[in-house]
């Protein structure tokens, strides 16, 4: 566990604690304590603290990589350089899984018709004008109803990065970061009178209020952007470079 963490399970024993007999939530069950954690820690964690995650996938022999069991979102994939660095893949949402047919488009297809062609030069003919832009190794189409990646022109590729936000709640033993520790803890104590007929509605507004407030507070506590990324961005936008 990392040092600026704590576990799921120790916020939960530390909220049982401060729980007094006469409290609004003293007859709270444990199942209904540990459902709300992990609620609230999806909240706050995809509000302000996504946890990303790298992992090297094995491309499957249709030319698609299946999606990690606690995906929520794709930030990047793409192949690693011998420098380290990732060379993304582009979007195409025209990509599919599917074989070719007989009706597939191909190079003497009546298609090439449609579609604009480059001008002649030195008794060559341009093809394909326009159609598409920029370099990438591979493109890809996101499949979240069939829980894969599909690639285009990936041919020989046996594996990929992947770079996704992570569920945290799905781990078999989550972690919350210590700036957003109070709030979670808020929000569990907010949920659980929120619905209760027998709690004051000033009580509920407070509730709420202090839960908006902590959140506030761990989103500033948690900011990466500083004094000094400020003054790097002033510096670049006056940065002398050539014009054409």
């Amino acid at each position: 566990m990392s040092q600026n963490t704590v576990t799921l399970k120790e916020v939960i024993n530390d909220f049982k604690v401060t729980i007094e007999d006469a409290d609004h939530i003293a007859n709270s069950s444990d199942r209904a304590l540990h459902n709300l954690a992990k609620r609230g820690m999806r909240e706050i964690g995809f509000d302000i603290e996504k946890e990303l995650r790298t992992l090297v996938v094995e491309v499957e022999d249709n030319d698609t990589v299946d999606l990690p069991y606690d995906f929520v979102d794709l930030c990047k994939i793409g192949l690693i350089t011998e420098d380290g660095i990732i060379v993304a893949l582009t979007a195409n949402e025209n990509i599919t899984a599917l074989p070719a047919t007989a009706n597939s488009v191909g190079e003497d297809s009546e298609f090439d018709t449609l579609i604009f062609q480059n001008y002649l030069h030195n008794g060559s003919l341009g093809r394909l004008y326009g159609i598409g832009g920029g370099h990438a190794p591979a493109h890809y189409r996101l499949n979240l109803g069939e829980n894969r990646i599909e690639l285009g022109g990936a041919t020989g590729l046996s594996e990929v990065v992947l770079e996704y936000i992570s569920d945290q709640a799905k781990l078999e033993n989550p972690e919350v970061h210590i700036y957003a520790e109070e709030a979670l803890r808020c929000y569990m104590y907010y949920k659980l009178i929120e619905r209760k007929s027998g709690v004051p509605a000033n009580e509920k507004a407070r509730a709420r209020t202090e839960y908006y407030n902590e959140l506030r507070k761990a989103r500033a506590r948690l900011s990466t952007f500083t004094k000094e990324n400020a003054l790097a961005t002033i510096r670049k936008n006056f940065m002398l470079a050539p014009k054409y």
